[in-house]
């Protein structure tokens, strides 16, 4: 096997190899990222988190996610558009999530946005965005994933223009990811779906 293929896994099962470095990333790999996700609510937690997750790794934030989610009332877009400026200075004290000003005050602040969207809107506007996957080939190494693609650019522009805020193309794509617009999990991992 060359490196960057599939890993097998405590059970046996081929695995793309980042899923294998924690036990926190093998249940990750194994039952959520590239599985689609719908719902404003559901996709406005991914927003936020892969948003948290900029200049840090994704286990950081993974293993804070409950943290995050008692913090953020469960990413409810409403409940969250309500918060106050003491509920801003609680979250800026608070040691269960990343506490970056920045990112917390566009949470809050895409979530004031959001709120006046009508019910659906954020699902089918990202949605809108995900590739044919038909015309995308399954990578067969790490080395075949992009950071960026030109649907995750021109979602994060489409995002912006809606003043929501810190979501670039490198967090978009990470988002399609995640969210299930595309399967990046390597040719020969377990579960990778058709």
């Amino acid at each position: 096997m060359t490196a960057g293929t599939t890993v097998a896994g405590p059970d046996g099962l081929p695995r793309c190899p980042w899923g294998l470095s924690t036990e926190d990333y093998l249940a990750y790999h194994d039952t959520e990222w590239g599985r689609p996700v719908h719902g404003d609510d559901a996709l406005f937690e991914r927003l936020c988190l892969e948003a948290f997750q900029s200049g840090l790794s994704w286990i950081t934030i993974l293993r804070r996610r409950e943290g995050f989610r008692a913090a953020f009332s469960s990413f409810h877009i409403a409940s969250v558009a309500d918060y106050t400026d003491a509920d801003r200075e609680r979250l800026l004290g608070d040691p269960g999530i990343i506490r970056n000003r920045a990112k917390i005050d566009a949470t809050l602040g895409n979530a004031r946005v959001l709120a006046d969207w009508p019910p659906g809107e954020l699902d089918t506007l990202i949605w809108s965005y995900a590739p044919d996957a038909k015309k995308r080939p399954a990578p067969r190494t790490a080395a075949d994933i992009p950071a960026v693609t030109d649907e995750s650019t021109a979602l994060a522009k489409a995002l912006k223009k809606r003043d929501i805020r810190f979501v670039g193309p490198t967090t978009a794509y990470a988002l399609m990811q995640a969210c299930g617009l595309v399967n990046d999990h390597v040719t020969g991992c377990a579960m990778r779906t058709p």
